[in-house]
């Protein structure tokens, strides 16, 4: 399968990850055009687009104390972007003819589907990178609680070692061609019990050759919402009755403030039994961590977890690309 394939460099080691605002070549623009990026990451997509409907996904904010009125949390009932992948990847070269020179700064490509599309996935993304003028990652979504009847397949060793079987087949394929391999990410969802990262590091470990070989997956972003989470609004200041936020069920995946402590859990025991196995995986593989983070003081505890990099969704959803610059600046003046 060709030789370690490393994370692209991302400096500032400060990205937005896949999101609802991260959804149409103004937003990609808009956060690529930010110095305090390191990394543009797309929403996620799938090869022949996903049946967005908007009666029924939908997010909302909230503030996660409960009481006063800034909103620090999100819950959404998002699928996946409505957008192609071909899609995706005409904006990105759109933004790269944009560009003067080369550039360092690249576009992390966020995908999901069955095994089988994302193997044309990585097919797809590892040519386009061939095209434009800064690195190109992808990162396979396999966390997403939204899917009814498709629970998430990163809980399961047997569905990522399936994944993963793919992946590698794809990479063999295109390097056959002369195409240069790409660097690939998981993104996981919250785990709460031991037994679910074993099954992540066994998938793993099982995909790496123990000679001459390397891990097909370069970086792990922990982590994704947390499902099956209801938000009551009442229909009126003095009703006893609260309703649902969010239509049909009412039910989504929480983000925001509220997920904080369990992402920093998630990031800080996948670093630690990546690093446990050494040169197998160890500090092959990075961590991108998100969760909670909206300003310096979240940053800084992500990576005190172990995160190589840092990650925003609602942060950017509630104050636009400006939260970046925002904790940069924070992080220079020592705010903690």
């Amino acid at each position: 399968m060709g030789s370690a394939s490393p994370l692209f460099e991302i400096y500032p080691p400060l990205i937005n990850t896949a999101c609802p605002w991260a959804t149409t070549v103004d937003d990609l623009r808009d956060l690529y055009a930010c110095p305090s990026t390191g990394a543009v990451t797309t929403r996620t997509s799938l090869v022949k687009g996903f049946d967005h409907n908007p009666d029924r996904h939908q997010y909302a904010f909230f503030d996660a104390s409960l009481a006063g009125t800034a909103h620090s949390a999100s819950l959404n009932s998002f699928g996946y972007s409505p957008l192609t992948l071909e899609t995706y990847l005409g904006f990105i070269k759109t933004i790269s003819a944009e560009l003067p020179t080369k550039s360092s700064k690249g576009f992390i490509v966020s995908v999901t589907g069955t095994p089988e599309d994302i193997a044309i996935s990585y097919k797809l993304v590892a040519s386009a990178a061939q095209d434009v003028q800064f690195p190109l990652a992808m990162e396979i979504n396999l966390s997403c609680p939204n899917i009814p009847n498709r629970p998430p397949p990163a809980y399961s060793e047997e569905a990522l070692s399936t994944y993963l079987s793919h992946l590698r087949q794809a990479i063999t394929e295109t390097a056959n061609d002369n195409i240069p391999r790409i660097p690939v990410g998981l993104k996981t969802p919250p785990y709460t019990y031991a037994t679910q990262y074993q099954s992540l590091i066994s998938a793993l470990e099982a995909a790496t050759p123990d000679e001459g070989g390397s891990c097909p997956i370069s970086f792990i972003t922990a982590t994704n919402t947390l499902g099956s989470c209801l938000l009551l609004s009442p229909s009126a200041p003095d009703s006893q009755h609260p309703s649902p936020v969010l239509p049909g069920t009412g039910l989504g995946g929480m983000a925001g403030a509220p997920l904080h402590p369990l992402a920093l859990g998630n990031v800080h025991t996948i670093r630690r039994m990546l690093d446990e196995k050494e040169g197998k995986l160890g500090r092959h593989v990075r961590v991108l961590g998100v969760g909670g983070v909206c300003d310096a003081a979240g940053y800084k505890r992500m990576r005190a977890a172990g995160a190589d990099v840092v990650g925003l969704a609602t942060g950017l959803g509630l104050r636009g690309v400006g939260v970046f610059g925002e904790i940069e600046r924070g992080l220079e003046e020592g705010r903690w």
